[in-house]
């Protein structure tokens, strides 16, 4: 009986704070559904309305915006594994001077705030032409994907036994191609979250592509701000906009959970 209580409590103290944690999501979802007079006169009790969403498809350029904050964050993730993957391998597995410091100095580029970097990124971009493109704004994201994926990825590659690689090039492969067929799949967990991980700091960048963009390439983050005005703000249609923004990001966060299995290769060589 007092196990069972235990459980009992255990359950709804869980049950509590996922209500809490979930509940500025289901605020937010609300007042997506809310006309603007009815912001401050009603709860929980309202008219539901699609005003809000219709503004932001019928009205505005939402979709475009959304498109240009989904090919810059896509752009950016695989352009950091392209980089990050061969990276995270030679400071796992080669022995040169500097390593560390090499490493933390990747590590140290998400540590940066991003305020301390953006007026001189401004200058080169305005320089050499990188300012309101999507190179551009790939570019500077590299600086919020790269690191994350270095340093996941180099704790699968350190976990991967030397012993596997050279048994591979016993059998006759190539290093790229024992890379490729033999490692890749091996950390492909830890790649699949750490990519994951680095398009929702992408997706949710914003003092970027607010800064280092103008009219051509608006992300959602920043498109939030156009429905502050100087005598009201459109709560409905920010509410509307930043609940269809997030719906990438959920969707992420569920199926990153599958993914996240470490140690895939222990033991691989024994036996």
């Amino acid at each position: 009986m007092k196990e069972r209580m235990r459980k009992w409590l255990a359950d709804f103290l869980l049950l509590v704070y996922a209500v809490f944690a979930l509940f500025p999501l289901l605020w937010m979802l609300l007042i997506s559904f809310k006309h603007d007079r009815e912001m401050y006169t009603t709860t929980f009790i309202f008219s539901p309305t699609l005003e809000n969403y219709r503004i932001l498809f019928v009205k505005g350029d939402y979709i475009s915006y959304f498109l240009n904050n989904l090919w810059v964050s896509s752009g950016a993730v695989l352009l950091s594994i392209l980089v990050g993957v061969p990276a995270a391998y030679a400071l796992a597995r080669f022995k040169f001077r500097g390593r560390e410091s090499i490493a933390f100095t990747f590590l140290s580029f998400r540590f940066a705030p991003e305020i301390m970097v953006i007026l001189p990124l401004f200058l080169i971009y305005q320089r050499f032409g990188l300012y309101d493109t999507y190179l551009g704004i790939i570019w500077v994201y590299q600086l919020l994907t790269l690191p994350l994926i270095i340093w996941v990825l180099r704790g699968y590659f350190e976990e991967i036994p030397p012993e596997i690689e050279h048994a591979a090039r016993l059998d006759g492969y190539s290093w790229f191609r024992v890379f490729l067929k033999t490692l890749v799949p091996l950390v492909k967990p830890g790649l699949v979250a750490s990519a994951l991980l680095s398009f929702i700091f992408a997706w949710n960048s914003f003092t970027f592509p607010l800064l280092l963009a103008g009219q051509n390439v608006v992300t959602t983050t920043v498109a939030a701000l156009q429905y502050l005005s100087s005598d009201t703000v459109h709560y409905g249609q920010m509410a509307a906009a930043v609940t269809i923004s997030i719906l990438p990001e959920v969707v992420l966060a569920l199926f990153i959970q599958k993914h996240l299995v470490r140690g895939l290769s222990f033991g691989a060589v024994k036996g």
